[in-house]
């Protein structure tokens, strides 16, 4: 599979439809902006991210960066756009079947009806919210796990946020032999239920996506988008100019 180097991250150069067409097990996650800062400094986030089958590109910023640095990508293909996709790609095929982990109290529940509406079958077989902090809870963890065993399902789509999902992704995927492909979702189990509303396509297609979460969630979200994430584009221009090395920063290993 061909790969577009951004930073110290390899990203999957493929279309949505090659990644449908050929995923049957693995680990998918879709790195952006954000991912790419944590992962200068955070040695466990990219460490969780070796195991990744897939890395699909969930930011336009990164696409049109890879452009800039003359390694265009195909497309974007961001986890709220490719999670749909997938369960309206198997809606006929019984050997799909998703478990949902993430989102607070409820709203999984309700993604899983909604979907399950949607598709005309019960392809989401399974829904949890975990509590605040579960990641540090060993026997919250699994008692979670038990629970998506005993669901059937094959595909665990998690969506607590990132890094905590890629890294709970990594150290739990061992004691899960029966799921077949894991997905790190983000947001969208929020979008699925309709809990929060997603940026207008025209807005995200012109990159400014993260402006609207911003505006959305100020109190929240100020500090990645305003004080952290500026990093990526200093980082890039360095890479343009060959300056750019990868030192990561050996820190005691967390969840946030």
């Amino acid at each position: 599979m061909k790969t577009v180097k951004v930073l110290n991250l390899h990203v999957d150069n493929v279309s949505e439809l090659e990644v449908l067409e050929n995923l049957k097990c693995g680990v998918v996650f879709t790195p952006n902006v954000d991912h790419l800062v944590k992962l200068q400094r955070d040695t466990e986030f990219y460490n969780a991210y070796e195991i990744a089958d897939y890395k699909l590109c969930d930011s336009k910023i990164i696409y049109f960066v890879s452009q800039f640095l003359g390694t265009p990508l195909k497309e974007k293909i961001s986890g709220s756009d490719f999670f749909p996709a997938f369960y309206n790609y198997h809606k006929s095929n019984e050997d799909i079947r998703i478990f949902l982990l993430g989102a607070k109290e409820g709203v999984a529940k309700k993604a899983q009806q909604k979907i399950n509406a949607s598709v005309g079958r019960e392809i989401i077989v399974g829904a949890h919210s975990p509590s605040f902090g579960f990641e540090k809870n060993e026997e919250e963890c699994l008692k979670i796990i038990a629970k998506i065993k005993n669901s059937g399902a094959t595909v665990l789509a998690v969506g607590v946020g990132a890094p905590k999902q890629e890294k709970w992704i990594q150290k739990y995927r061992s004691k899960l032999p029966n799921i077949n492909i894991f997905l790190a979702i983000g947001a969208t189990i929020d979008f699925e239920a309709g809990n929060v509303e997603r940026a207008p396509k025209w807005v995200s297609e012109v990159g400014l996506e993260w402006l609207y979460r911003l505006l959305s969630e100020p109190q929240r979200l100020w500090r990645r988008y305003l004080v952290d994430d500026p990093l990526f584009f200093w980082l890039v221009l360095k890479q343009k100019l060959n300056l750019y090395k990868f030192k990561p920063i050996k820190i005691k290993p967390t969840l946030q």
